[in-house]
């Protein structure tokens, strides 16, 4: 017996986007690399790539949400001394084999939040890359727009507490980077924020004045 499944438009999307080796989207993600090439590190774009993706990260087709497609070059990270002269212990002394604690992703989120400082980020996705650069669309929301202050799904983003969030390691990716993404008897060590805050509780010794 042949038992057929029901699949929706974004599940195909979904199962298209999860086989990147296919000779479809590995002929779309070529030509796509091209045109990301041509065009500005960040650049303001209509719609999203990744429509299934967009709207699970939060993305609403309606007035106050922007998208930007942001590239970031890849790599690790140089350390910017002059000559490349460390003047200290020899410890410190490495330059290129350095590399950047945060992603790339949440790289991308902090150069748009700088440049669109009148957005606040909300989330954001991969959505290309070749040699030189890794492409990502960013989701960003104007707070001010009146739809989004009396949308009830959205508005909490409105509070001042969440300026520059991408800047602060609290969105996906910026957690992601902190040790964050775990939940449940995994997360024991992250308790008090981070694995080298709990860590650093646990081993001070701290002998109040007042106690």
């Amino acid at each position: 017996k042949v038992t057929f499944i029901k699949m929706g438009a974004y599940k195909y999307l979904e199962e298209l986007w999860r086989k990147k080796q296919s000779d479809v989207i590995r002929f779309l993600l070529r030509v796509r690399a091209w045109e990301y090439r041509q065009l500005p590190k960040i650049c303001r774009v209509t719609k999203p790539t990744r429509t299934d993706k967009a709207h699970r990260l939060g993305y609403k087709a309606k007035e106050g949400f922007v998208i930007y497609r942001v590239a970031v070059r890849r790599g690790g990270r140089k350390r910017p001394n002059h000559k490349g002269i460390v003047f200290g212990k020899p410890k410190h002394a490495g330059i290129n084999h350095l590399k950047f604690h945060r992603n790339l992703q949440s790289v991308a989120e902090e150069r748009i939040g700088r440049r669109a400082g009148n957005l606040r980020v909300l989330n954001s996705y991969w959505v290309n890359s070749d040699a030189t650069y890794k492409y990502f669309e960013v989701i960003l929301v104007d707070v001010q727009h009146t739809v989004i202050r009396n949308d009830p799904k959205i508005n909490w983003l409105c509070n001042p507490v969440h300026k520059h969030r991408e800047c602060r390691g609290l969105t996906s990716a910026g957690r992601k980077s902190r040790g964050l993404r775990k939940s449940g008897h995994r997360a024991n060590a992250l308790k008090g924020s981070s694995t080298s805050a709990n860590w650093k509780r646990r081993n001070n010794l701290s002998l109040r004045r007042y106690r």
